[in-house]
């Protein structure tokens, strides 16, 4: 686990893709007890340690994630969220070029439980929820565009949805239209950058995630 920032209130770490941020049904190690264990072993944490969990990131994704030390921390960041006061900047590789290089996504989306789907809609369906984004492309080569994108809506899959419906699957995702999987099963989508007041000393935090260790991430950017 590698930890990009921490104090008395706040820890951010970098997720691997693969790992899962809470415990389900799989009943893998989620990554938040392994934050939790680092946390008793390096501050020598006599009994249970605090840990609140503010967001989540797909399986398949990776970079930055925020976690809370502290109740204050905790209810104050999920207040900041769904404020939209936290500023979340993703990259995503994707397969092929949008039409226009910047733009915003305005769509509906269904998400189908038993399918662990959302689908796209132009127009307001039943059951559907509103999804907005702002991309822009900020480097590509001769096979995969890099994108960079700012969520106004935060729903389930939006950016891997979105971005497949304008004919840009994420490099990887089988499960919205790319055409073959990364060898390590993940998406090559990176939750790139966090941007927030801290809750508690006011200070401005800004946090982010290393490049995958990929030769192609490494390239594309190199050549921005």
């Amino acid at each position: 686990m590698q930890v990009l920032y921490e104090d008395n209130h706040i820890i951010i770490v970098n997720k691997e893709s693969g790992e899962i941020v809470q415990g389900d049904k799989t009943g893998d190690v989620p990554l938040s007890d392994i934050v939790k264990q680092y946390i008793k072993e390096t501050h020598a944490k006599p009994g249970a340690v605090f840990l609140g969990v503010v967001h989540r990131l797909d399986r398949p994704v990776s970079g930055v994630v925020v976690f809370a030390k502290t109740s204050k921390a905790l209810t104050r960041l999920n207040n900041m969220f769904r404020d939209g006061e936290i500023h979340k900047t993703y990259w995503a590789l994707c397969s092929n070029r949008p039409e226009k290089i910047e733009g915003e996504l305005d769509n509906w989306l269904v998400r189908n439980e038993k399918q662990n789907k959302s689908y796209v809609y132009d127009k307001e369906k039943p059951n559907a929820k509103r999804a907005r984004l702002h991309y822009q492309v900020i480097g590509a080569t001769d096979r995969y565009t890099l994108i960079e994108v700012h969520l106004m809506t935060g729903r389930h899959h939006q950016i891997r949805s979105q971005l497949a419906h304008i004919g840009c699957p994420i490099k990887g995702d089988l499960k919205y239209g790319a055409k073959r999987s990364n060898p390590d099963g993940s998406i090559s989508l990176l939750a790139r950058r966090v941007e927030f007041i801290h809750p508690v000393s006011k200070e401005k935090i800004i946090v982010e995630a290393p490049l995958p260790n990929d030769n192609i991430w490494k390239s594309i950017v190199s050549d921005s």
